[in-house]
């Protein structure tokens, strides 16, 4: 033991002395750091000697370096040899297996979303399948991560299966692929002359499948084009500079980052010819827009090489570096910030400043600093990608969340696709009056309880009244107010039909055309898009947007 204990003691001098090398105040903290290595080492060792029970040493480390990351922010991970295989796929898209997600649904999970193109989708598996058994084992009770790691495997390799389809079981044998996720699923044209563009992803190409979009919706003619961002998380930082290169020309930068060692900061510009630098475009955006999603955004809107619509994004401006550790781990680690051409860091929240309870504030609006894009319109740091049109969204409502929950429209649309072989066109589906008074008695027969915003608060105040005493002058009514509010789920369904509508079509859509055709699907009311059609059929008002506002004197 002392030998082993002399062994780590020597072990973590030498890291200490390699991390000297990337600061400029180890000396400073040479001691501390020595200390508290040692420190761990003593307390590892006490615990693995006189622990009552034996302990997993593997196991215990891994927790105590993933708290100790979690003080820091949710960027910087620990990735075990376990879990490379899942951060590959997270960096590349790439994975072997048969090319469908699937979700949990009772004591089984069931497919959601073949690929098309993938063993999945070439076996003829649907969305709303049930999986019973891979490999001869039954998968009752099994969670969606167990049922993926049985699915996936090494290309090539063939997986057996049995499904359950209305009600009867088929037996399917897939030969697993080499399955790449496009970062493009979809690219086409809304109308004869605009062009879209969905990114979902930042991995390996995505620059070069968004320049292939491009081009190909070129030799249709388009004279505009939008790039839909919603969504999206990010990824790599080098094809966001790709992505903003498609529309705008080489030598322009694009991102830079500071970091606390002087090697991080770096400087990114575009570096191959443009595709179009002059096209009209949107971006879309909301706050599931991230990262990279937020550098190609915030760049287009600092130089006013188009037009930012949506929701603010997520405010996400920290950049991470992968490391090699031991033993085929590594760690992703943030070693700097980044800011889009005008100077801005879009970082929402700042983890270098927690609360006492833990929690993290985000960056108040005192302490924004003001930046000019190119044309001189002011931008503001510390909160996300602002867009320059907002659109409002209405959140969805309680019965309609009830439904996408309990996946009662995702059922239905199930049941549609096992009567009917084909619907015709994806952007011209409608679900007809007859069909949603079918959808209506399917709901009757469900479960799908849900309380009305309304309802909640009248439940908070019953416990606070409670809570204080006063429930028993208010109980009468308390109760009458219930029972006016008690909600009728035929009159909701009404009430909420053309949301519910515009959902089951592209669920529906999608079990024949799959990703591309819910996509189709959702032109027609999708906001966001609807205004950026009506701000390209103005090119006066698109013009404006871009343009400084005039100096008051």
């Amino acid at each position: 033991m002392k030998i082993l204990t002399k062994k780590i003691r020597w072990y973590y001098l030498l890291i200490v002395a390699g991390i000297g090398l990337f600061s400029f105040t180890a000396a400073d903290n040479y001691f501390e750091i020595s200390k508290n290595l040692e420190l761990y080492a003593s307390v590892f060792r006490e615990i693995n000697t006189y622990y009552v029970d034996d302990i997993d040493a593997g196991k215990l480390n891994k927790k105590a370096i993933d708290e100790m990351l979690r003080t820091l922010d949710p960027y910087t991970n620990f990735i075990s040899e376990a879990e490379a295989e899942d951060f590959r796929f997270q960096m590349t898209g790439q994975y072997g297996g048969v090319g469908s997600q699937i979700v949990q649904k009772g004591d089984y999970v069931v497919i959601t979303d073949p690929y098309e193109g993938y063993p999945a989708q070439k076996a003829d598996l649907r969305a709303g399948d049930l999986l019973v058994k891979v490999e001869g084992n039954d998968i009752k009770n099994k969670s969606t991560s167990d049922v993926s790691k049985l699915l996936k495997g090494q290309p090539g390799s063939s997986v057996n299966i049995v499904i359950k389809r209305n009600g009867v079981e088929m037996n399917k044998t897939l030969v697993r692929e080499e399955i790449k996720v496009k970062n493009v699923p979809y690219y086409g044209l809304i109308n004869p002359e605009t062009g879209y563009i969905k990114l979902t992803g930042f991995t390996q190409d995505a620059g070069k499948e968004v320049r292939e979009a491009l081009l190909a919706l070129k030799k249709q003619n388009i004279k505009q084009v939008i790039l839909d961002l919603r969504g999206n998380p990010g990824g790599l930082l080098h094809e966001a500079v790709n992505i903003v290169n498609v529309f705008v020309p080489q030598g322009k930068q694009v991102v830079f980052t500071k970091g606390k060692v002087s090697e991080w900061d770096k400087s990114y510009e575009t570096s191959m010819p443009v595709t179009d630098a002059t096209i009209p475009l949107t971006v879309l955006v909301n706050r599931g827009s991230a990262s990279a999603s937020e550098i190609v955004s915030g760049t287009i809107q600092d130089l006013d090489r188009g037009i930012v619509i949506g929701q603010r994004s997520f405010g996400k401006g920290l950049v991470q570096s992968t490391r090699p550790l031991n033993y085929n781990t590594q760690i992703k680690i943030t070693t700097a910030k980044y800011h889009t051409p005008s100077g801005r860091c879009i970082q929402a929240l700042d983890y270098s400043h927690r609360n006492e309870d833990g929690s993290v504030g985000s960056v108040p609006d005192s302490l924004k600093k003001e930046f000019k894009t190119k044309n001189g319109r002011k931008v503001f740091d510390g909160g996300g990608i602002d867009p320059d049109v907002k659109i409002e969204i209405e959140p969805l409502s309680q019965l309609t969340q009830s439904l996408l929950a309990k996946l009662i429209i995702f059922d239905f649309a199930t049941d549609f696709r096992n009567k009917h072989d084909s619907i015709g066109d994806p952007k011209a589906f409608i679900l007809s009056n007859e069909e949603f008074e079918n959808f209506k008695k399917y709901v009757q027969t469900q479960d799908v309880d849900y309380s009305t915003q309304t309802e909640k608060e009248l439940e908070e105040l019953k416990k606070k009244a409670e809570k204080e005493n006063y429930f028993e002058a208010i109980k009468e009514s308390y109760e009458t107010m219930k029972k006016q509010l008690k909600h009728d789920k035929l009159a909701d369904l009404d009430k909420n039909k053309v949301e519910i509508i515009s959902l089951i079509e592209e669920e529906i859509v999608r079990r024949y055309y799959y990703q591309k055709g819910r996509i189709e699907a959702s032109f027609a009311h999708d906001k966001d898009i609807i205004e950026s059609l009506r701000l390209f059929g103005n090119p006066t008002q698109f013009n404006q947007v871009l343009a400084p506002l005039p100096s008051k004197k």
